[in-house]
């Protein structure tokens, strides 16, 4: 049964080095973590700004962060959480559909 934190997405600023691949593999390590998706939004000379989305049961942000920062990132913001026995899918809402004009 689920508990906790069962969803992270995470927007992280972080050096070219180490690779996405490398961080991918060190939080899918972290105890709790069913599975990572990283993806690249934005580069520049010396950075990435990168999308980290995290599923697992129980997760630990603190445990996530420090991991993150033991790679040379920085977590900019919380840009989802999900938590309890199941995720749920994100609603539309009336604003949403502002946005499209």
């Amino acid at each position: 049964m689920g508990k906790g934190i069962r969803l992270l997405v995470l927007d992280v600023l972080k050096p070219h080095q180490p690779l996405v691949t490398e961080l991918a593999l060190g939080l899918s390590e972290l105890e709790g973590v069913d599975g990572v998706n990283i993806t690249l939004v934005e580069i520049d000379k010396e950075t990435e700004n990168v999308k980290v989305t995290i599923v697992g049961d129980n997760l630990n942000y603190e445990e996530i962060v420090r991991t993150i920062e033991e790679f040379g990132g920085v977590v900019h913001s919380i840009d989802m959480v999900a938590a309890g026995k199941r995720i749920i899918e994100e609603g539309e809402t009336p604003q949403d559909k502002l946005e499209e004009y």
